[in-house]
């Protein structure tokens, strides 16, 4: 009977710790301290970023030394919540290789390569690239089927959805997401519905991704699917977010600005 119960004691402390997942406490204070709200859209103090890189580094490399094993254990959303931040620590890291004398994370790349295809960050066994994380992992088939993670990873570009100035959390990353989806919706400089000529002018990523908000994931098989549940947010009078419900809207794409999302 004493056996039985220390490992039942044993099992329920395995069990706690595994539900418990990572802890992002230090990401989350360098994003409160040096991420800047504008409105919708958020500016980065890579300054202050840069003053606090050992801090970042000790939680880049905590990120490091989680194993594949432990990581396939937490539950789906601790999960989704460790590589969004993983994937956002690790392009501030990237950005302040080269701050400030830096325009666009573009420049990190050269004429044949990507900054987001360079394999240089170590995760769960492997040494991996940021394309990795995003395409390999986030958006893995049958992974996390979860198109809102588009305003959730970020690029360090203006025209990027806004790097949120707290970490995601396994307990909050629903309500992160949406929030994070409805705030990149309504800004004005990324998406604007014109109820005069009846044209949804939306962001690149709705270009770019398409494709992930029309096979299913979040229920919706057509991106006007996805408009449509976002009506309120896209349009600003009533009789415009019918015109939408109504599905009276042509879609097209602004230009993408790749300029570097840092703290004017």
């Amino acid at each position: 009977m004493k056996s039985a119960c220390l490992a039942l004691m044993v099992w329920l402390i395995a069990a706690s710790v595994q539900a418990a997942g990572f802890d992002h406490g230090t990401w989350d204070g360098l994003l409160q301290r040096h991420v800047v709200a504008q409105g919708q859209s958020t500016q980065v103090d890579y300054t202050g970023m840069a003053r606090e890189r050992a801090r970042l580094k000790t939680y880049l490399d905590a990120l490091a030394a989680v194993r594949s094993g432990e990581f396939d254990r937490w539950p789906r959303a601790e999960r989704l919540a460790f590589l969004i931040n993983a994937y956002n620590a690790w392009t501030v890291e990237l950005v302040l290789t080269r701050y400030p004398d830096l325009r666009s994370i573009r420049e990190l790349g050269g004429v044949f390569s990507s900054p987001w295809k360079k394999r240089f960050i170590p995760l769960l066994g492997q040494t991996r690239s940021l394309d990795d994380i995003e395409h390999g992992l986030i958006r893995a088939e049958g992974a996390y089927e979860e198109p809102r993670i588009h305003f959730a990873v970020n690029c360090a570009s203006v025209g990027c959805p806004a790097l949120r100035n707290e970490a995601y959390a396994g307990d909050r990353i629903d309500a992160q997401l949406e929030d994070a989806t409805r705030g990149f919706l309504a800004d004005r400089s990324r998406n604007r519905f014109n109820p005069a000529t009846r044209r949804l002018e939306m962001s690149k990523i709705f270009d770019w991704y398409r494709q992930d908000f029309e096979r299913g994931w979040g229920g919706y098989t057509r991106l006007s699917q996805f408009f449509l549940r976002y009506a309120d947010v896209l349009a600003d009078t009533e009789a415009a977010r019918q015109l939408l419900r109504a599905g009276e809207a042509r879609f097209t794409h602004l230009d993408y600005d790749w300029a570097l999302n840092a703290r004017r």
